[in-house]
This record gives C-alpha cells, sequence and structure tokens, in this order.
C-alpha cells in the first residue's frame, strides 16, 4: 500500500504537470518574459526567493520532470554565479538522490528477483568500482541524469556514495550552466547572442563533455598505477612480448615511426601462423588437393592417371614451406628494420617494466602479442595415447593407420579432409549438430557431403569421453544419443579450439584483467584495465586469425605510441576468414544464420557456381555466392562465398563492404572472361534483375511495340 501510494503521488505530480501544462514555465522565452519581474521579487525577498527555488528544483528532479537545464540557468541569471552554484549544487545532489530512492523502493525488489542472475556481475562491478563509473557519469553525461538516477537505484550502490559522488561529478556541469545563466541575462539584443562572454560559456558547454573524459581517464589511469613506481627515464619506447603476426606487425609499425622498440619471442619467430598453423596446414592441404585431382583424372579428359607418394616425404614438403617462408620472420630481417629482437622469456614485472635472460628492460608501453595455444579438452584418459595437436603434429613422418580428429570447425575439417586424401582412414567426431556451426546450415553440408564422398566417416553429435587402451589397441568412447560409441584409431588430433596464452608471464601478478574466455580484456583502444600495457591477436580476441591479428597490431601500436594526441578504435566493421576445405568457403558480414539471430532485416541474393563458364572448363563447377542485403536497397550486410578459390573471390565483397560499395557498383565494374571472378559480378546482376522497376519496364515494352508502327 505504501508503494502503491507513493507511485500515485508521483503520478499525481506528472499529471498535474502535463494538465495544466506547467512546463511552459520552464522554458527559457518564458523566463526572459517575466525577468523583471523575477529580479524584482529576488531584490524585495531574497531568502524566500532562494528557498522556493530550491525547493521547487529539488521537486523537478526528485520526479524527473523536465527543466532542470532550464532552472539552472535561470539561477545564474538571476541569484549570480556563487549564490547558484551553491543552490542548483545541493538542490540537484538532493533530488537526484530523491529520484535515485524511489527507483529502489519501488522497483529494486522486483527487478533483483527476477534477473538478479544476470545482475550479478553489474552489481559486483557496482561494490568494486561503482563511485567511480558514477563518477565518470556525472562527468561525462553518456545518458541524461534523470536515467542515471532511476538506473543506479536499482543497483546495490549505497544511497550517501550515490550522493557525494554525484554532488562532486556534477558540480563542473553545474559551473559551466551557471556562468552560461549568468551571461544570458545580460542579452539585451541579437548582438548580445555573440559576445565574448557568451561565446565562451557555450565553447566552455561543448567542452565538457571531453574535458569530462580526460579527467576520468587521467582519474582512472592514476588508479590502475597506483602502488607502481614509475622509472626515472626508459630503455625504449615500446616492448612487444611475442614474435607471432600481430606481434611482428607491431614491431615493424613502431620501427617504420622511427620508435625505438624492442621484441622478445621465447620459441619462433612467426609464431603459430608460421610454425604450426596457417603455413603448415596450407602445405599439406596443397599436397593432398593434388592427389585428389589425380583421383578426379578422368573429369579433365585423361583416361588414367597415377601416383605414388611416401606420407614422411609429403610432411617433409610441409617443413621445407615452413623454411622457406621463415626468413620474411626471422631476426635478422627485423633486426635490419631496426627492432631490437631478444630470444628469450619475457616476465612483466610492472606497467613499464618486463624481464627477459636475467634482465629488466623498460619502456612507456607494453604490447603483448602472445597469440593462443591449441586447447585439449579433459577426457578421461587422454594423456595414455600421445596425442597430436597443431604444435606438434608436422613432426608426424609414420602415415597413420586409423586417424579420429576431434572437432569439426575449420581446422578439424581443414586436417580431416588432407589426411583423408593422402589415403588415411579418417574418423571426424564433433559434438555439436553440425560441423562448420558457424557458417550456414546448407553451407556445412556441402562440406559434410564433400568430406563423406572422399570416404571420411563423419560423426557429429557425438561427445568424446574417455580414451581406452585395450589389448594394444587405442579406442576413443563417445557418446551418442545416450548410447556409448567405441571408435579405434591409432593416432588422435585435438583440433577442438585455441585458449590465449595469458597466463605465466606476470599479467595476473599485476592485476590486468582477463575476459571469461581467458583472453586479455580491452577497450575499443586495444588497452588494458592496465594502461600502459596493449593487447592484440589472439590473446586478445574477439576473432582469431592471423589477418585480424595484424589489423589489431596497427591500432595497438599507434594508439600506444601517439596515444597523448590520437587515438584510434579498433574497427571490426568488415572482417572476412576463410576455410580451406574443399569445397573452400569464404565468409564477410553477416550469413544468414546470424541475421536471424540478431533480428536483422535482410534480403538473400544467390548464384550458382555451375553456371560460370570458368568454373565450368575447370570442372570446378560447384558452390554459390550468397549476397545478404538491405531489403529494397544494394547495401551489403555480408557475403557466403562457397567453391574453388573462395578466398580470393571474397575480396571484392571485403573492398566493397569496407567502402560502402553496393551491388550496382559491382555489376558496373568490368570483369575479366573468363574467371571465376566473374561470379562476383552474375551475383549483382541476380540482384539487379530481382530489383529491376517492373512497372518502368512495362511502359517502355509498350514504347518499343509502338516504334514498330511507325
Amino acid at each position: 500500500m505504501k508503494k502503491l501510494g507513493l507511485v500515485g503521488l508521483v503520478a499525481l505530480v506528472l499529471v498535474v504537470f502535463i494538465t495544466l501544462d506547467l512546463g511552459q514555465y520552464l522554458t527559457l522565452e518564458y523566463i526572459k518574459a517575466q525577468q523583471s519581474e523575477i529580479e524584482a521579487f529576488y531584490a524585495e525577498n531574497p531568502l524566500l526567493a532562494q528557498a522556493s527555488f530550491f525547493l521547487f528544483y529539488i521537486i523537478v528532479t526528485g520526479v524527473s520532470l523536465p527543466g532542470a537545464a532550464v532552472l539552472t540557468l535561470v539561477a545564474g541569471a538571476v541569484f549570480g554565479f556563487v549564490n547558484a552554484l551553491i543552490l542548483v549544487s545541493f538542490a540537484s545532489t538532493i533530488g537526484a538522490s530523491l529520484a535515485f530512492l524511489v527507483s529502489r523502493y519501488l522497483f529494486r525488489d522486483m527487478v533483483q528477483t527476477r534477473f538478479g542472475g544476470s545482475l550479478k556481475s553489474i552489481n559486483d562491478g557496482i561494490e568494486k568500482d561503482g563511485a567511480f563509473y558514477l563518477f565518470a557519469l556525472r562527468l561525462v553525461p553518456a545518458f541524461p541524469f534523470f536515467v542515471i538516477n532511476l538506473v543506479m537505484g536499482l543497483s546495490s550502490i549505497r544511497l550517501w556514495t550515490y550522493y557525494w559522488v554525484s554532488q562532486v561529478g556534477m558540480l563542473a556541469g553545474t559551473m559551466v550552466f551557471v556562468n552560461a545563466g549568468t551571461q544570458l541575462a545580460q542579452i539585451e539584443s541579437a548582438s548580445g547572442i555573440f559576445s565574448a562572454e557568451i561565446i565562451s560559456s557555450f565553447v566552455l558547454l561543448a567542452l565538457l563533455p571531453f574535458i569530462g573524459k580526460k579527467i576520468v581517464s587521467m582519474v582512472r589511469n592514476h588508479k590502475a598505477l597506483a602502488g607502481f613506481k614509475k622509472p626515472a627515464q626508459f630503455d625504449t619506447n615500446m616492448i612487444v612480448v611475442g614474435a607471432g603476426s600481430a606481434g611482428l606487425v607491431s614491431s615493424y609499425i613502431a620501427a617504420a615511426v622511427k620508435a625505438k622498440v624492442t621484441l622478445i619471442e621465447k620459441h619462433k619467430m612467426g609464431g603459430d601462423c608460421l610454425n604450426t598453423g596457417c603455413v603448415p596446414s596450407k602445405a599439406i592441404i596443397r599436397s593432398a588437393k593434388f592427389m585428389s585431382h589425380i583421383r578426379r583424372s578422368e573429369e579433365f579428359g585423361i583416361r588414367r592417371a597415377d601416383a605414388s607418394f611416401e606420407f614422411a616425404e609429403v610432411m617433409q614438403r610441409v617443413a621445407r614451406v615452413i623454411e622457406k617462408i621463415e626468413p620474411h620472420d626471422s631476426v635478422e630481417r627485423y633486426t635490419g628494420l631496426g627492432v631490437d629482437v631478444i630470444e628469450g622469456e619475457a616476465k612483466i614485472v610492472s606497467p613499464w617494466e618486463v624481464e627477459v635472460n636475467g634482465k629488466t628492460i623498460s619502456a612507456r608501453n607494453i604490447v603483448v602479442a602472445t597469440g593462443a595455444s591449441p586447447f585439449v579438452p579433459p577426457i578421461e584418459g587422454i594423456e595414455q595415447v600421445d596425442y597430436y595437436t597443431s604444435d606438434n603434429l608436422w613432426g608426424l613422418r609414420e602415415k597413420p593407420e586409423k586417424l579420429v580428429v576431434l572437432g569439426g570447425g575449420p581446422v578439424g575439417s581443414e586436417l580431416t579432409q588432407a589426411f583423408g586424401r593422402l589415403d588415411i582412414s579418417v574418423t571426424q567426431v564433433e559434438m555439436l549438430p553440425r560441423i562448420l556451426l558457424r557458417e550456414d546450415p546448407e553451407v556445412s553440408e556441402l562440406v559434410k557431403q564433400k568430406l563423406i564422398d572422399e570416404g571420411v566417416d563423419v560423426l557429429v553429435n557425438h561427445q568424446a569421453k574417455e580414451v581406452l587402451l585395450e589389448d594394444g589397441k587405442n579406442f576413443l568412447i563417445a557418446e551418442h544419443q545416450g548410447e556409448d560409441i567405441k571408435i579405434e584409431f591409432d593416432t588422435l588430433i585435438v583440433a577442438v579450439g585455441r585458449a590465449p596464452n595469458s597466463a605465466g608471464f606476470g599479467l595476473e601478478d599485476l592485476g590486468v584483467e582477463l575476459n571469461p574466455n581467458r583472453t586479455i580484456k580491452v577497450n575499443e583502444y586495444l588497452q588494458s584495465n592496465i594502461p600502459t600495457i596493449y593487447a592484440c591477436g589472439d590473446v586478445a580476441g574477439p576473432y582469431q586469425f592471423t589477418h585480424v591479428g595484424a589489423h589489431q597490431a596497427w591500432f595497438a601500436t599507434v594508439n600506444s605510441l601517439f596515444g597523448a594526441f590520437k587515438r584510434f578504435k579498433v574497427d571490426y566493421s568488415v572482417i572476412p576468414w576463410a576455410t580451406f576445405t574443399e569445397p573452400e568457403i569464404a565468409r564477410v558480414g553477416l550469413n544468414e544464420t546470424e541475421a536471424l539471430e540478431q533480428n536483422i532485416e535482410y534480403e538473400v541474393t544467390q548464384y550458382g557456381i555451375d553456371e560460370l563458364d570458368r568454373a565450368i572448363a575447370d570442372s570446378e563447377d560447384h558452390g554459390f555466392v550468397k549476397v545478404l542485403t538491405v531489403p529494397g536497397k544494394d547495401k551489403i550486410l555480408g557475403v557466403t562465398i562457397v567453391g574453388e578459390h573462395a578466398g580470393d573471390l571474397i575480396a571484392e565483397y571485403v573492398l566493397a563492404m569496407r567502402h560502402g560499395l553496393g551491388m550496382n557498383k559491382i555489376l558496373g565494374t568490368i570483369h575479366i572472361y573468363p574467371t571465376l571472378a566473374e561470379a562476383n559480378k552474375f551475383a549483382a546482376g541476380a540482384w539487379k534483375r530481382a530489383h529491376a522497376p517492373q512497372k518502368l519496364l512495362a511502359w517502355i515494352g509498350k514504347y518499343h511495340a509502338w516504334k514498330l508502327s511507325r
């Protein structure tokens, strides 16, 4: 009943306010019209005028009525700067606290009961840093103050904390508005609008959010670095930990802009991509594809083709490919570019210092680019067998007879097909309902069917539970629809994902925050909660692609070196990737699955590559180009290409999306005949046909018919 009474009282105030149109009295025009009478009343009754204003301001803000900004200007115009500042500062904070209490009393219990689990992390954050977050909102009003009052009432922040932080946080904005009010009172004509005082007041208003952000940033940085001793001078401008794709690009950029940069790598230059990931996997895929073409010889008019190979020699070729590319990422090359390369294990000991090989090196900023490692799920008994991951797979020389690949993602599917084409009996085990779950269902089905056609046993909805050794044989026990399935193998490859390398080199000792998936928690500038430490690549997420790591490296490096002058938000708006199975899959932007999940409206245009002349000539006439566009427009939301060289074909759409080009521009671009790239133009043509102006074409048809009779 008490809550109902309070709701009724608030509702009554709102009804009266709206019914009597009291908002008209809270406009600058009305105040200016009544300025002389207000000033006269104040001159005769100074205490009564101030007390009445104080009480009225509390009511307006407490009930969340519009007009607080105008009242603040009025206060400056009538009471003068000092008096107005005192009145408004306390009245606004008391009113905000009343609104806070009303929200808490009426709604918090209900919200916490229904959404307590979802709000737990928010409440934990408020408990830890609530005062700072509130201060930032008050100083840089990202949301209207009345919204902040109501929302914070639902949180666990204490009333006294809310009061004093609001009092301090709103002071700067109150000062600017009150000062503007003192100047507005002096306007007598249109020319007064352009006075230096008025202009300066509004310049202050415009600058307030930027000044506030700067102050918030300074406070946050000071809090994060408190307790650490900053070196008097630095040995280098930037230290990069990790020499994978992201670390190499960071070092390269820093050296290119003449910064002194130190790069530390504990294992191999080039990181996972060169040594255990992209390069070796594509090398074995190429050899396996050659063997698949031999088996398809009749499709090319060759009656019979045979090829013999030694598995060890195929793996040796993989090693030679790595060796040939190694100079691109070598110590010698980067030393020649001006990078100080140190081979050793790094430990970050302070926000500015890294220990390596018994020596401490200091820098203004540190970029963490330590990558990720293969994740091995906790399967009972797996330690009994010498299983392989991408880290140690490339040392394999003896050809497996019965291979199990655990994982149906891009890496697992690529390896499954490659080894299957090398005359190995392969079973792919995936716990989810389909392989390549991030792709649209028909894309997954195409790849799955291709694997099956090539002799792979694809097992989806199979949860790996245990590894057994029986009678000298290895078995994987996988649960499928409540039953245990026994799969024999002599070689096991675990390819279920990668875990970020974020532990073991000092981050935890400094209090660097991590996300639930153990990636380093960074802001839009790739800066961690320790402001001198940045992160990029797999260790930062959210994407684990070599090209994304290189993309992030630019932002991390530039923000690290030049952040005092200008910072750049990392751009994830157009991220492409490819899965190098056959058929090859390339993606950029949304696919249908994601659009449906995100409730985004779209139109689909699909062109079948089986109609493309070059694809037919190459006997690769399979797959499609699928484009999602904004309904009724040619703006591209996302593209999926399935087919030969899809990873190359997608580049045109990446460029188009990155620079805002639509389907009409692609259609109007000349494509060489006969090439696979024509598929992109024909997809644009299919979109155009679907959006042809039918009524106009009907009239044009009548015009041509009329011309025939003339």
